[in-house]
């Protein structure tokens, strides 16, 4: 079941974006049929068994012919072929876009690279780290006045890069059922990563956003919009931007009367003001006790828990955010459908 039940995918193994996508088409009922090299394991890629799941697995050695007309033979009745070799890799091997359409016109074919498949920087090595520098979206993670910090590999590799490529390839799969004619989908970290960064160069030219780092209202310049550290030296996120959610803020933590808290809260000029008086009032009590506090209420504020503590939290237990897959636990299929909901997710 699923709304991708029936397509057919080959994905040829490789680390980070190429399994998320992967494990995404899965998650959502396709049939994905996973190629790996002869002997390889999932911690030779790093991978984790959430990465790997839901998929068929084949071992197959592109090196010979015989492995390269296996693949070819997938491909023709497959509807897309994922894979994330360097550009011309693919190519060098004989399973590239050119004999893959050969052999199959209608098929998507999904590239997945850091830097896309053109250009001077085509071939040139990088990480999500390096991709988003470029981008701009690592320059606007960090405290003000502190470096740049590397949202883990959230934002380039999974956000940035496989989630764009997935949809990449859905897109064009309906393209290609409607016209028979099957395409290349290029999809790069960077580009990904400039994407998701549309709403802010909007902001920049629009005088609304500062080109810097922890002094605007999402990066944590805004004490409304930030995280403290509570007695116990845990944190709480809070995210009270609008007035009403502002108000209610401060009237749990007892600041409603503060005079110096009076006025917009919006002007950047009374920022100092409000962080000085919310950072004792957060570090009065322990995380947990403040969870209790705010439980119910519209002043946007949550715990914030690792990743341990996530997997047991009331409301993703309620809501099954996490589901137990050969007895680990694990993310639900995202997003979810109300007539064609995805099978539980299988090992692979």
């Amino acid at each position: 079941m699923g709304p991708l039940s029936g397509v057919k995918v080959v994905e040829l193994s490789g680390i980070g974006p190429i399994s998320y996508a992967g494990m995404m088409l899965a998650d959502l009922g396709a049939e994905v049929t996973r190629i790996d090299r002869p002997g390889a394991t999932a911690q030779d890629w790093g991978a984790s068994a959430v990465l790997d799941r839901g998929r068929r697995r084949r071992q197959l050695d592109l090196k010979t012919g015989a492995g390269v007309d296996q693949v070819l033979a997938l491909v023709a009745e497959s509807e897309a072929l994922i894979e994330g070799f360097r550009p011309g890799v693919a190519e060098r091997i004989g399973i590239g876009p050119e004999p893959c359409l050969e052999r199959n016109p209608a098929l998507v074919y999904g590239r997945m690279t850091g830097w896309g498949q053109s250009g001077h920087l085509a071939r040139t090595a990088g990480h999500d780290i390096t991709y988003l520098a470029v981008s701009g979206a690592l320059h606007m993670i960090g405290e003000a006045g502190g470096k740049p910090v590397p949202p883990v590999n959230l934002l380039g590799d999974f956000g940035a890069g496989a989630t764009f490529l997935a949809f990449g390839v859905v897109a064009a799969i309906l393209h290609a059922r409607a016209t028979g004619q099957g395409q290349v989908v290029d999809a790069a970290i960077v580009d990904g990563a400039a994407s998701v960064t549309g709403l802010l160069q909007g902001y920049l030219d629009a005088g609304t956003w500062r080109d810097e780092r922890g002094v605007n209202l999402l990066d944590g310049g805004a004490p409304f919009y930030d995280t403290y550290r509570c007695a116990d030296g845990r944190w709480i996120a809070v995210g009270a931007l609008e007035p009403q959610f502002y108000r209610a803020l401060l009237e749990k933590l007892g600041l409603a009367a503060d005079p110096e808290l009076a006025g917009d809260h919006l002007d950047p000029v009374g920022w100092p003001r409000i962080r000085e008086r919310l950072t004792p009032a957060f570090a009065a009590r322990t995380r947990d006790e403040w969870t209790e506090v705010f439980a119910g209420t519209d002043c946007c504020v949550a715990p914030v828990l690792s990743l341990r503590e996530a997997r047991t939290h009331p409301w993703n237990v309620a809501r099954e955010v996490f589901v137990q897959v050969d007895g680990l636990p694990q993310p639900s299929p995202a997003p979810r459908f109300s007539v064609t909901a995805p099978d539980p997710p299988s090992g692979s």
